[in-house]
Protein backbone atom coordinates (compact mmCIF):
# COMPACT_ATOMS: atom_id res chain seq x y z
CA UNK A 1 0.00 0.00 0.00
CA UNK A 2 1.29 3.42 -0.87
CA UNK A 3 2.04 5.45 2.21
CA UNK A 4 -0.37 8.27 2.87
CA UNK A 5 0.68 11.87 3.43
CA UNK A 6 -0.09 13.49 6.75
CA UNK A 7 -3.38 15.39 6.43
CA UNK A 8 -2.12 18.23 8.60
CA UNK A 9 0.85 18.85 6.35
CA UNK A 10 0.58 17.49 2.81
CA UNK A 11 4.22 18.26 2.09
CA UNK A 12 5.44 16.23 5.05
CA UNK A 13 7.00 12.83 4.74
CA UNK A 14 4.68 9.82 4.34
CA UNK A 15 2.61 8.67 7.28
CA UNK A 16 4.20 5.87 9.30
CA UNK A 17 1.89 2.98 10.15
CA UNK A 18 2.58 0.36 12.81
CA UNK A 19 0.56 -2.83 13.29
CA UNK A 20 0.57 -4.00 16.91
CA UNK A 21 -0.36 -7.60 17.71
CA UNK A 22 -0.50 -8.60 21.41
CA UNK A 23 -0.11 -12.36 21.76
CA UNK A 24 -0.24 -15.09 24.34
CA UNK A 25 0.04 -18.65 23.06
CA UNK A 26 -1.17 -17.95 19.51
CA UNK A 27 1.37 -20.06 17.63
CA UNK A 28 -1.36 -21.64 15.53
CA UNK A 29 -2.61 -18.34 14.07
CA UNK A 30 -0.11 -15.53 14.58
CA UNK A 31 2.04 -16.38 11.56
CA UNK A 32 -0.90 -16.06 9.17
CA UNK A 33 -2.05 -12.85 10.85
CA UNK A 34 1.39 -11.31 10.33
CA UNK A 35 1.53 -12.41 6.69
CA UNK A 36 -1.97 -11.06 6.01
CA UNK A 37 -1.19 -7.62 7.43
CA UNK A 38 2.19 -7.46 5.73
CA UNK A 39 0.42 -8.17 2.45
CA UNK A 40 -2.18 -5.45 3.09
CA UNK A 41 0.33 -2.90 4.46
CA UNK A 42 3.72 -3.68 2.90
CA UNK A 43 5.27 -0.40 4.12
CA UNK A 44 4.06 -0.76 7.72
CA UNK A 45 6.02 -2.13 10.65
CA UNK A 46 4.31 -5.25 11.99
CA UNK A 47 5.07 -5.87 15.66
CA UNK A 48 4.18 -8.95 17.67
CA UNK A 49 4.43 -8.41 21.43
CA UNK A 50 4.72 -11.69 23.26
CA UNK A 51 3.24 -12.03 26.75
CA UNK A 52 5.17 -14.99 28.18
CA UNK A 53 3.92 -17.51 25.65
CA UNK A 54 4.84 -21.12 26.32
CA UNK A 55 4.35 -22.31 22.74
CA UNK A 56 6.05 -21.29 19.47
CA UNK A 57 4.33 -17.91 19.15
CA UNK A 58 7.59 -15.94 18.89
CA UNK A 59 9.17 -18.34 16.40
CA UNK A 60 6.10 -18.34 14.14
CA UNK A 61 5.81 -14.54 14.26
CA UNK A 62 9.48 -14.06 13.46
CA UNK A 63 9.30 -16.56 10.62
CA UNK A 64 6.37 -14.62 9.14
CA UNK A 65 8.42 -11.41 9.15
CA UNK A 66 7.26 -9.64 12.30
CA UNK A 67 9.35 -7.51 14.62
CA UNK A 68 9.30 -8.90 18.16
CA UNK A 69 8.62 -7.13 21.43
CA UNK A 70 8.17 -8.71 24.84
CA UNK A 71 6.19 -8.02 28.01
CA UNK A 72 6.91 -10.34 30.96
CA UNK A 73 3.98 -9.23 33.15
CA UNK A 74 0.91 -11.40 32.40
CA UNK A 75 -2.12 -9.50 31.18
CA UNK A 76 -3.24 -7.92 27.92
CA UNK A 77 -3.35 -4.47 29.49
CA UNK A 78 0.34 -4.66 30.36
CA UNK A 79 1.14 -5.67 26.79
CA UNK A 80 -0.82 -2.74 25.36
CA UNK A 81 0.92 -0.34 27.74
CA UNK A 82 4.31 -1.57 26.56
CA UNK A 83 3.34 -1.43 22.87
CA UNK A 84 2.04 2.11 23.17
CA UNK A 85 5.10 3.26 25.10
CA UNK A 86 7.77 1.69 22.92
CA UNK A 87 6.59 1.76 19.30
CA UNK A 88 6.83 5.03 17.37
CA UNK A 89 4.53 5.75 14.41
CA UNK A 90 1.97 8.26 13.17
CA UNK A 91 -0.95 5.82 13.00
CA UNK A 92 -1.35 2.54 14.86
CA UNK A 93 -3.40 -0.55 14.10
CA UNK A 94 -4.05 -2.91 17.02
CA UNK A 95 -5.38 -6.38 16.28
CA UNK A 96 -5.58 -9.68 18.15
CA UNK A 97 -3.34 -12.51 17.03
CA UNK A 98 -6.08 -15.15 16.99
CA UNK A 99 -6.89 -14.77 13.28
CA UNK A 100 -10.54 -13.81 13.79
CA UNK A 101 -10.31 -10.27 12.40
CA UNK A 102 -10.08 -9.71 8.61
CA UNK A 103 -6.87 -8.00 7.52
CA UNK A 104 -8.46 -6.68 4.32
CA UNK A 105 -10.64 -4.30 6.39
CA UNK A 106 -7.59 -2.45 7.70
CA UNK A 107 -7.75 0.15 4.93
CA UNK A 108 -11.30 1.09 5.98
CA UNK A 109 -10.12 1.48 9.57
CA UNK A 110 -7.10 3.56 8.60
CA UNK A 111 -8.88 5.91 6.22
CA UNK A 112 -10.71 8.15 8.74
CA UNK A 113 -7.71 8.25 11.08
CA UNK A 114 -5.21 9.19 8.35
CA UNK A 115 -7.66 11.76 6.98
CA UNK A 116 -7.90 13.26 10.50
CA UNK A 117 -11.63 12.60 10.59
CA UNK A 118 -11.34 10.42 13.69
CA UNK A 119 -8.88 9.78 16.50
CA UNK A 120 -9.85 6.10 16.79
CA UNK A 121 -11.65 3.77 14.41
CA UNK A 122 -13.16 0.64 15.97
CA UNK A 123 -13.78 -2.51 13.96
CA UNK A 124 -17.30 -3.23 15.16
CA UNK A 125 -18.50 -6.82 15.04
CA UNK A 126 -22.06 -5.73 15.86
CA UNK A 127 -22.58 -2.87 13.43
CA UNK A 128 -25.01 -3.31 10.54
CA UNK A 129 -23.14 -4.96 7.67
CA UNK A 130 -21.04 -7.22 9.91
CA UNK A 131 -21.76 -10.90 10.39
CA UNK A 132 -20.34 -12.32 13.59
CA UNK A 133 -21.13 -15.28 15.80
CA UNK A 134 -20.82 -15.00 19.57
CA UNK A 135 -21.35 -17.37 22.44
CA UNK A 136 -24.56 -16.62 24.32
CA UNK A 137 -22.81 -15.31 27.45
CA UNK A 138 -20.45 -13.15 25.37
CA UNK A 139 -23.38 -11.65 23.47
CA UNK A 140 -25.36 -10.94 26.65
CA UNK A 141 -22.34 -9.35 28.32
CA UNK A 142 -21.54 -7.20 25.31
CA UNK A 143 -25.11 -5.94 25.09
CA UNK A 144 -25.28 -5.24 28.82
CA UNK A 145 -22.05 -3.25 28.94
CA UNK A 146 -22.89 -1.47 25.71
CA UNK A 147 -26.22 -0.34 27.16
CA UNK A 148 -24.50 0.77 30.37
CA UNK A 149 -21.82 2.75 28.53
CA UNK A 150 -24.19 4.40 26.07
CA UNK A 151 -26.62 5.36 28.86
CA UNK A 152 -24.01 6.77 31.21
CA UNK A 153 -21.96 8.62 28.61
CA UNK A 154 -24.82 9.45 26.21
CA UNK A 155 -23.07 8.02 23.16
CA UNK A 156 -23.77 5.27 20.65
CA UNK A 157 -21.00 2.66 20.56
CA UNK A 158 -21.98 -0.77 19.26
CA UNK A 159 -18.88 -2.82 20.11
CA UNK A 160 -17.13 -1.96 23.35
CA UNK A 161 -14.77 -4.96 23.40
CA UNK A 162 -13.45 -5.05 19.84
CA UNK A 163 -9.74 -5.85 19.64
CA UNK A 164 -9.40 -4.40 16.12
CA UNK A 165 -8.72 -0.65 16.13
CA UNK A 166 -6.82 2.09 14.32
CA UNK A 167 -5.59 5.06 16.37
CA UNK A 168 -3.52 8.19 15.95
CA UNK A 169 -0.68 9.38 18.18
CA UNK A 170 -3.05 11.50 20.24
CA UNK A 171 -4.69 8.33 21.55
CA UNK A 172 -1.62 6.13 21.84
CA UNK A 173 0.77 8.65 23.40
CA UNK A 174 -1.67 11.02 25.08
CA UNK A 175 -3.99 8.81 27.11
CA UNK A 176 -2.97 7.63 30.60
CA UNK A 177 -3.50 3.89 30.19
CA UNK A 178 -3.75 1.87 33.41
CA UNK A 179 -5.47 -1.44 32.58
CA UNK A 180 -3.83 -4.77 33.29
CA UNK A 181 -6.14 -7.33 31.69
CA UNK A 182 -8.97 -7.71 29.18
CA UNK A 183 -10.63 -4.51 30.41
CA UNK A 184 -8.13 -2.62 28.24
CA UNK A 185 -10.52 -2.10 25.30
CA UNK A 186 -13.13 -0.70 27.68
CA UNK A 187 -10.64 1.79 29.12
CA UNK A 188 -9.50 2.85 25.65
CA UNK A 189 -13.07 3.57 24.56
CA UNK A 190 -14.20 5.32 27.74
CA UNK A 191 -11.12 7.53 28.03
CA UNK A 192 -11.49 8.61 24.41
CA UNK A 193 -15.10 9.51 25.15
CA UNK A 194 -14.10 11.24 28.38
CA UNK A 195 -11.65 13.44 26.50
CA UNK A 196 -14.06 14.16 23.66
CA UNK A 197 -11.88 12.39 21.11
CA UNK A 198 -13.52 11.38 17.87
CA UNK A 199 -14.56 7.73 17.49
CA UNK A 200 -15.99 6.06 14.41
CA UNK A 201 -17.00 2.43 13.91
CA UNK A 202 -16.37 0.34 10.83
CA UNK A 203 -18.24 -2.96 10.36
CA UNK A 204 -15.99 -6.02 10.41
CA UNK A 205 -17.07 -9.65 10.38
CA UNK A 206 -15.66 -11.91 13.05
CA UNK A 207 -14.35 -15.25 11.81
CA UNK A 208 -14.50 -18.32 14.07
CA UNK A 209 -11.31 -19.47 15.76
CA UNK A 210 -9.60 -22.35 13.99
CA UNK A 211 -9.82 -25.80 15.54
CA UNK A 212 -7.39 -26.16 18.42
CA UNK A 213 -7.27 -22.43 19.17
CA UNK A 214 -8.94 -21.24 22.37
CA UNK A 215 -9.93 -17.91 23.91
CA UNK A 216 -8.11 -16.64 27.00
CA UNK A 217 -11.16 -14.66 28.12
CA UNK A 218 -12.74 -15.59 31.47
CA UNK A 219 -16.32 -14.39 31.15
CA UNK A 220 -17.20 -13.85 34.84
CA UNK A 221 -13.84 -12.54 36.05
CA UNK A 222 -13.21 -10.29 33.07
CA UNK A 223 -16.84 -9.16 33.05
CA UNK A 224 -16.49 -7.96 36.64
CA UNK A 225 -13.22 -6.22 35.75
CA UNK A 226 -14.93 -4.43 32.87
CA UNK A 227 -17.78 -3.35 35.14
CA UNK A 228 -15.29 -2.07 37.71
CA UNK A 229 -13.46 -0.17 34.95
CA UNK A 230 -16.64 1.52 33.71
CA UNK A 231 -17.65 2.53 37.25
CA UNK A 232 -14.16 3.87 38.04
CA UNK A 233 -13.96 5.85 34.81
CA UNK A 234 -17.48 7.20 35.35
CA UNK A 235 -16.36 8.38 38.79
CA UNK A 236 -13.25 10.03 37.32
CA UNK A 237 -14.69 11.57 34.15
CA UNK A 238 -18.33 12.20 35.16
CA UNK A 239 -18.31 12.58 38.95
CA UNK A 240 -21.48 14.69 39.03
CA UNK A 241 -23.39 11.93 37.24
CA UNK A 242 -21.94 9.21 39.50
CA UNK A 243 -22.27 10.93 42.87
CA UNK A 244 -25.39 12.88 41.90
CA UNK A 245 -27.20 9.63 41.06
CA UNK A 246 -26.23 8.11 44.41
CA UNK A 247 -27.23 11.28 46.23
CA UNK A 248 -30.60 11.44 44.50
CA UNK A 249 -31.25 7.79 45.37
CA UNK A 250 -30.49 8.44 49.07
CA UNK A 251 -32.74 11.53 49.14
CA UNK A 252 -35.62 9.58 47.57
CA UNK A 253 -35.12 6.76 50.09
CA UNK A 254 -35.20 9.34 52.89
CA UNK A 255 -38.40 10.90 51.62
CA UNK A 256 -40.30 7.62 51.96
CA UNK A 257 -40.26 7.48 55.80
CA UNK A 258 -40.04 11.30 55.94
CA UNK A 259 -43.41 11.80 54.29
CA UNK A 260 -45.07 9.46 56.80
CA UNK A 261 -43.47 11.29 59.75
CA UNK A 262 -44.44 14.73 58.43
CA UNK A 263 -48.01 13.62 57.76
CA UNK A 264 -48.39 12.30 61.32
CA UNK A 265 -46.88 15.48 62.75
CA UNK A 266 -49.30 17.68 60.80
CA UNK A 267 -52.25 15.58 61.97
CA UNK A 268 -51.31 15.12 65.66
CA UNK A 269 -48.55 17.61 66.38
CA UNK A 270 -46.41 14.72 67.62
CA UNK A 271 -43.59 12.60 66.21
CA UNK A 272 -44.47 9.09 67.37
CA UNK A 273 -42.09 7.44 64.88
CA UNK A 274 -38.80 8.90 66.11
CA UNK A 275 -36.59 6.19 64.52
CA UNK A 276 -38.27 6.84 61.16
CA UNK A 277 -37.66 10.57 61.54
CA UNK A 278 -33.98 10.00 62.35
CA UNK A 279 -33.64 7.61 59.40
CA UNK A 280 -35.29 10.08 57.02
CA UNK A 281 -33.09 12.99 58.14
CA UNK A 282 -29.96 10.84 57.95
CA UNK A 283 -30.71 9.60 54.44
CA UNK A 284 -31.62 13.05 53.10
CA UNK A 285 -28.59 14.74 54.65
CA UNK A 286 -26.32 11.96 53.36
CA UNK A 287 -27.80 12.30 49.89
CA UNK A 288 -27.26 16.04 49.84
CA UNK A 289 -23.68 15.64 51.05
CA UNK A 290 -22.91 13.03 48.38
CA UNK A 291 -24.41 15.26 45.70
CA UNK A 292 -22.32 18.18 46.95
CA UNK A 293 -19.18 16.04 46.78
CA UNK A 294 -20.08 15.18 43.18
CA UNK A 295 -20.48 18.89 42.37
CA UNK A 296 -17.07 19.73 43.84
CA UNK A 297 -15.38 16.83 42.03
CA UNK A 298 -17.10 17.84 38.80
CA UNK A 299 -15.62 21.32 39.08
CA UNK A 300 -12.15 19.91 39.78
CA UNK A 301 -12.41 17.42 36.91
CA UNK A 302 -13.54 20.18 34.54
CA UNK A 303 -10.50 22.30 35.38
CA UNK A 304 -8.18 19.32 34.86
CA UNK A 305 -9.83 18.60 31.50
CA UNK A 306 -9.20 22.19 30.43
CA UNK A 307 -5.57 21.92 31.56
CA UNK A 308 -5.16 18.62 29.72
CA UNK A 309 -6.65 20.12 26.56
CA UNK A 310 -4.20 23.02 26.69
CA UNK A 311 -1.25 20.65 27.22
CA UNK A 312 -2.36 18.53 24.27
CA UNK A 313 -2.50 21.60 22.04
CA UNK A 314 0.97 22.65 23.15
CA UNK A 315 2.36 19.20 22.38
CA UNK A 316 0.70 19.17 18.96
CA UNK A 317 2.11 22.62 18.20
CA UNK A 318 5.62 21.39 18.94
CA UNK A 319 5.44 18.34 16.74
CA UNK A 320 3.07 15.60 15.68
CA UNK A 321 5.86 13.12 14.92
CA UNK A 322 8.73 13.32 17.43
CA UNK A 323 11.91 11.31 16.84
CA UNK A 324 12.11 7.70 17.92
CA UNK A 325 12.26 7.40 21.68
CA UNK A 326 15.27 5.93 23.41
CA UNK A 327 12.88 3.44 24.99
CA UNK A 328 12.11 1.86 21.62
CA UNK A 329 12.09 -1.93 21.84
CA UNK A 330 15.08 -3.87 20.68
CA UNK A 331 14.26 -5.27 17.25
CA UNK A 332 14.46 -8.96 16.78
CA UNK A 333 14.77 -9.24 12.99
CA UNK A 334 12.59 -11.65 11.01
CA UNK A 335 13.99 -15.07 10.45
CA UNK A 336 15.85 -15.55 7.17
CA UNK A 337 14.44 -19.05 6.84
Amino acid sequence: MKRETSPTNPSARPCRVAVLIPCYNEAQTVGQVVRDFRAQLPDAEVWVFDNRSTDRTVEEARRAGALIGREPRPGKGYVIRTMFRQVEADVYVMVDGDGTYPADRVHELLRPVIADEADMAIGSRLLAGASSRFKILNQVGNRLFRFLLNTLFRVHVTDLFSGYRAMNRRVVKGLPFLSRGFESETELTVKCLGRDLRIVEIPVSLAPRPAGSYSKLHIVRDGLLNLETIVALLRDYKPLTAFGSIGAFLVICGLVPGVVVIKEFLETGLVPRLPSAVLAVGLIVSGLLVSFVGLVLHSIARHFQELDSQMQRLLEDRTMTPPRSESAPRREPPSSS
